[in-house]
Formats: C-alpha cells, structure tokens, sequence
C-alpha cells in the first residue's frame, strides 16, 4: 500500500474508507434487506450513480413475494440495472417483512 502526503501533511492512499446504511433494495421479483456499503460523507443515490455495475450488500435477506425470507447470504452483489428502488432501513422494524 502506498502513501502519499501533500504539502499540509495530509495522507492519501489506495484504501477506500466506506461506511454501512441498513438498506431495502427492491428487484422485478424479490425484496433484499441487508447492509449497503457506501463511501464517507455520500449518499445511497451516489453509489448508484457511480461507474461500478454492482453493489456490495452485506448481511443479506432475500423475500419472496409473500414476504418469507427466500434464502440468506453474508455476502451479495447486486447488479444495479435490476434494482427498481432502494431506500435507508429503519432499523426500528428491521425484523419485519414488507
């Protein structure tokens, strides 16, 4: 890993700092709770936004149409052409499906 410093003394380096955002992501045919990466200081809006074809979810639960947990994974990428809408869990009602 290599560090590179400016002229006021800060660093930068290679490593991407991110943060996690409780998220549910809904697809044509299921419904995904899980834990959305995000950079520092930007939005769910953003990382959508950005080059990259997938987002990494983690903690994952899918539901099928009937609001039952399909299958759970810890880890997930999800192509984003086959996301329809995400949004910011509130994890206050994140033991319930809907």
């Amino acid at each position: 890993m290599s560090i590179e410093y400016d002229e006021k003394g800060k660093y930068y380096t290679n490593v991407v700092s991110k943060i996690t955002v409780s998220s549910i992501l809904q697809t044509n045919t299921h419904l995904i709770r899980g834990l959305v990466h995000i950079r520092q200081g930007e939005r769910l809006k953003d990382e959508l936004e950005n080059e990259e074809s997938y987002i990494a979810v983690t903690n994952a639960s899918v539901y099928d149409a009937n609001g039952k947990v399909a299958y759970s994974s810890p880890f997930m990428a999800v192509n984003k052409s086959q996301i329809v809408w995400i949004m910011p869990a509130d994890d206050t009602q994140a033991g319930e499906s809907g």
